[in-house]
């Protein structure tokens, strides 16, 4: 019999969760507590759009509990994950989960509005197997996110310098940037970068947030 080559033992056993899978329990859990994060506060409304088989069975795998508890701040072996919708009851946090029989390039697909007075987020996540993620959209923005690297999202107002200004301070810190993206929904509108790097330092997202024109910044690894 061949050998068989993994990467890690987790790659064989999975991660530590509450069931009952991987893909649709703790995967799901991921990409609800980056969407938080990403959103930076606890929203009043929370609506999750379900594609694919998570559309199929979502209720019976507990995804939809999985996805409201990642937004509230839960990990994935967290056993209160079962109890999202009571905890978001009585945070007064409302939350509509939508499933969709539109077609998606990955089955166990979400897309997470999360909403406070006028500030409005979307992520779109997919869950990859074994409790690993991808996120391929931040509101209109195409990206290719997989925690597990250093980086940094960056939000902020498309104006001129932004990119230098950013690649100074990364400079300025003695941290190597690997690859940067950068993107804008239109001329001196919102834009984004996505940021990996080699090594991290402890300050330098507060020390990017003090840029004029920062929406937002994140960290990931």
């Amino acid at each position: 019999m061949k050998d068989l080559k993994f990467k890690s033992i987790f790659d064989i056993i999975g991660p530590v969760m509450v069931g009952p899978s991987s893909s649709h329990t703790a995967g799901a859990a991921k990409i609800g507590k980056i969407a938080r994060k990403l959103f930076g506060e606890e929203p009043s409304d929370v609506r999750v759009h379900l594609y694919g088989s998570f559309a199929k069975t979502y209720r019976g795998h507990g995804t939809d509990l999985a996805i409201l508890g990642g937004v509230l701040g839960m990990t994935p072996d967290n056993v209160d994950l079962a109890h999202s919708l009571q905890v978001a009851k009585r945070k007064k946090i409302k939350v509509v989960f939508i499933p969709s029989s539109d077609e998606v390039p990955y089955p166990n697909t979400t897309k997470i509005e999360l909403i406070k007075d006028d500030h409005h987020l979307s992520v779109t996540g997919e869950s990859i197997g074994g409790g690993n993620i991808h996120i391929s959209k931040i509101d209109d923005f195409k990206v290719n996110l997989t925690p597990g690297t250093n980086t940094y999202v960056i939000i902020q107002h498309d104006i001129p310098g932004m990119v230098a200004s950013v690649s100074r301070m990364f400079s300025q810190n003695n941290i190597n940037i690997a690859t940067m993206t950068v993107s804008r929904s239109g001329e001196g509108d919102k834009a984004l970068m996505i940021i990996e790097v080699d090594d991290v330092h402890k300050g330098m997202a507060s020390q990017l947030r003090s840029f004029p024109g920062v929406i937002s910044v994140n960290y990931f690894d």
